[in-house]
């Protein structure tokens, strides 16, 4: 999935510390967290837990589907999670271009 139809979007979902792991993990169970998030026509392309956060999701999506992404997140996260959205980019190959582009302007001012 590329292209300018696509974005990425990661989510912090931040954990209830009011809650232990199984009271968590039932509420979980419970929506269907495992089997309907995230919604159809969106990748995972990362999923990490940061210890005393929660888990960071980062999905790649067609722009039409961030409605979908909202009210799965609703329907299945919220009394679970607290949920923080930012809108994001792959920044690799721009990283790599603009260092070639910095090697070859330092070569230039030492000659």
């Amino acid at each position: 999935m590329t292209g300018t139809d696509t974005l990425m979007l990661t989510i912090f979902l931040r954990h209830d510390q009011s809650q232990n792991l199984e009271q968590l993990q039932g509420r979980l169970d419970a929506s269907d967290w495992w089997h309907g998030f995230p919604p159809e026509d969106c990748e995972v392309v990362s999923w990490v837990v940061a210890m005393g956060i929660g888990q960071i999701v980062t999905l790649r999506l067609p722009a039409d589907r961030l409605a979908a992404v909202n009210v799965e997140l609703e329907r299945r996260a919220w009394g679970t999670f607290r949920t923080e959205f930012y809108p994001t980019y792959d920044f690799s190959d721009v990283r790599d271009r603009l260092t070639r582009e910095s090697d070859a302007r330092r070569a230039v001012g030492t000659r």
